[in-house]
């Protein structure tokens, strides 16, 4: 006899409203009468609708752009696109390719344009990451930007092997803290790190995480020498070295070190998530003069190290994965 078919029941649809009203209201401050434009491609067209119809019920003259995707992160978008970033208020760009190391942001945003990118944003991640408490988020946020800004130098350690020094001289820690209110301000969403450009940088790094291709089954080992990676063992470490090197040399800078400080966040494979988790370290290479550095390039790919110890000038403020500095970072 055969056993009665079940029927299948979808996961439900997870609800976007707080997480838009959340990005339109509180971290852009979209004001009635401002310019906004949304810049999607096909995969992320719906979030995109969702942000467009919370800034037009905030009585902006919202407009949604439609590009298709980019071939990476930090490739430039359509030139149309370029000149209407700089024409506008304010722009939100949930896309599946990165726009945050682009010349057209920058330009952007030097034109007075505020902003949001949000690359490889998902429904469920924008819903659980942006119900994060702001304001003990933010708290962190700014407090390990303070610390690297204040810091010459910087050791990131792990269980697993990584033993990586930086140099922060000169160099300037920035807050991704969601307070995007200001003209020209810029940050990524869902938001909740503190990050530096470094000078340079020597050792070696494992990682968990690689952008864009997720998950390392075996971590990958990752070695840099005078602030440029040189090799990549194991696990998805040498296709990410390929993806870095198609864009030699400048491809293969250190272009960030970032701390992690939203405790909505968990581990997915998504790098824009999982940068974000508290307690986690992340390094990126690549393109670095849109947060403080001086290399263009249209590539800047992250890494996520789990249970991370980092110092700043010797002094602890990660020990495996947990911050030693008091109240205001648990």
């Amino acid at each position: 006899m055969l056993a009665p078919r079940r029927s299948y029941d979808p996961p439900p649809m997870p609800d976007l409203a707080p997480a838009v009203r959340t990005i339109v209201n509180r971290c852009l401050g979209v004001e009635p009468g401002e310019e906004v434009l949304v810049i999607v491609d096909p995969a992320t067209r719906s979030i995109g609708e969702a942000l467009r119809d919370e800034a037009a019920r905030a009585g902006a003259d919202a407009m949604l752009a439609v590009m298709d995707e980019r071939a990476t992160d930090g490739s430039e978008p359509p030139n149309a696109i370029a000149a209407a970033l700089q024409a506008c208020d304010v722009f939100i760009a949930p896309t599946s390719r990165s726009l945050s190391h682009t010349t057209a942001r920058k330009r952007a945003s030097d034109a007075g344009t505020r902003g949001a990118t949000m690359p490889g944003v998902t429904e469920d991640m924008l819903a659980r990451v942006m119900a994060v408490d702001f304001e003990l988020m933010a708290t962190r946020s700014r407090q390990v930007a303070a610390l690297l800004d204040a810091a010459a130098a910087a050791r990131v350690t792990c269980p697993r092997g990584t033993d990586l020094t930086l140099d922060l001289s000169a160099r300037r820690g920035t807050s991704d803290d969601g307070d995007l209110t200001a003209k020209g301000a810029f940050g990524n969403l869902p938001c909740g790190e503190g990050f530096i450009a470094p000078a340079g940088g020597e050792g070696r790094i494992v990682a968990s995480s690689l952008a864009p291709l997720g998950l390392s089954e075996e971590p990958a080992t990752l070695t840099v020498d005078d602030g440029q990676i040189k090799a990549a063992e194991h696990g998805l470490g040498p296709a990410y070295l390929d993806r870095l090197r198609a864009h030699a040399p400048k491809g293969t800078n250190l272009a960030e070190l970032g701390v992690g400080t939203n405790d909505r966040a968990r581990l997915t494979g998504n790098v824009l998530e999982d940068e974000k988790i508290l307690g986690t370290v992340h390094v990126a290479f690549g393109a670095s003069a849109g947060i403080g550095g001086i290399v263009s390039v249209p590539i800047h790919l992250d890494v996520v190290i789990l249970d991370a110890s980092l110092e700043l000038d010797g002094r602890p403020v990660l020990d495996a994965g947990r911050f030693v500095l008091g109240e205001s970072t648990r």
